[in-house]
């Protein structure tokens, strides 16, 4: 794809993100047909958002979720600043077509981590790691199936990126704690209504957050300083609706609120 291409793509793509109106795939003459491409809209897509990327999100980090939407391994997207929120956070799903939740593992990095000649490994992904935070994830996606779209336009659409919120940063203690057996839960509207464990993200967050650290470094400009990553679902996506109020519980990790308008 040359970057007209790329371009049109990109501009289709946020306009229907805008809009919160769903597409069946991208036009013909400029779908992206390999990962690269996928990678190369997606980039294109934050610029034409107008918006800075505040980090990235891994979609698919387990079997079931890989199944949902029709991929064999995890993806990665961009987060848009614009749809990014502290907790706790009032957010409208006007434009979110999916409506679920989503409770995950957020790591803040303190230093860049630049592409190089050799993968990184998981002791140094974590040395870089400013601080972790609970998050919830309102997925979403601009195609009206995307089972099956195929993973270089899901790439190109942000790997399903909607809305974020992000808890208080965890007790320097965090490093201490295995996060693969760390347990969470999610309340909807005071009601126990799912909960998972950390082994539930690619066998470990941490190992979610080295894969994610590596696939940036080859398919982008590698992570920076101050951004967040957050590390796929523990928990089966929760459906949620106007009106509702989601609590996530990371235990001794804190806690991370969410309350949904029209």
């Amino acid at each position: 794809m040359d970057q007209a291409r790329v371009q049109e793509a990109a501009q289709l793509l946020w306009n229907a993100w805008q809009d919160g109106r769903k597409i069946e795939r991208l036009p013909d003459a400029y779908r992206p047909q390999t990962i690269e491409e996928g990678y190369a809209v997606q980039a294109m897509l934050a610029t034409c958002s107008g918006q800075s990327v505040s980090g990235w999100k891994i979609a698919a980090t387990s079997q079931a979720g890989q199944a949902h939407i029709g991929v064999a391994g995890p993806l990665a997207g961009r987060l848009l600043v614009g749809k990014s929120s502290r907790s706790p956070a009032m957010l409208s799903l006007r434009t979110i077509g999916m409506r679920m939740v989503e409770l995950e593992f957020a790591f803040r990095l303190a230093r860049d981590l630049p592409p190089r000649g050799r993968e990184y490994s998981t002791d140094e992904v974590m040395a870089s790691v400013a601080s972790l935070h609970p998050a919830i994830e309102i997925p979403d996606s601009r195609f009206l199936d995307f089972s099956s779209v195929g993973p270089p336009q899901l790439i190109a659409d942000s790997a399903c990126a909607g809305l974020f919120v992000w808890g208080s940063e965890a007790a320097p203690d965090w490093r201490a704690i295995d996060l693969a057996t760390q347990p969470v839960s999610l309340s909807l509207n005071g009601v126990r209504a799912g909960e998972g464990y950390g082994a539930n993200v690619l066998g470990d967050p941490r190992i979610a957050l080295t894969w994610l650290a590596n696939e940036v470094a080859v398919r982008a400009d590698g992570l920076k300083a101050g951004q967040i990553v957050t590390t796929g679902t523990c928990i089966q996506p929760t459906e949620i609706a106007p009106g509702s109020r989601v609590l996530g519980d990371f235990g001794p990790l804190g806690t991370v609120e969410a309350t949904f308008t029209d």
